[in-house]
């Protein structure tokens, strides 16, 4: 996911709309991150914690993707 948005919003008018950008690449960094963590998590508990804030957290690039849409 990291990947595909990073090149999506490399491209054309996305790429101009720097604040918009910025917040989604760094979001999809957040659900990236949530997941390295959680893998290092000392317990299965605690990964499944780590889980459940990637699933929250994806929902943030989820929005500005539909942002994104309705911009073009």
């Amino acid at each position: 996911m990291t990947r595909a948005i990073y090149a999506m919003s490399a491209r054309g008018q996305f790429a101009r709309d720097y604040r918009l950008r910025d917040q989604i690449q760094g979001s999809a960094i957040s659900v990236m991150s949530n997941i390295a963590e959680g893998f290092d998590a000392a317990t299965d508990r605690e990964f499944a914690r780590f889980l459940s804030y990637t699933r929250r957290s994806a929902s943030e690039p989820q929005s500005q993707l539909y942002i994104a849409l309705d911009q073009s």
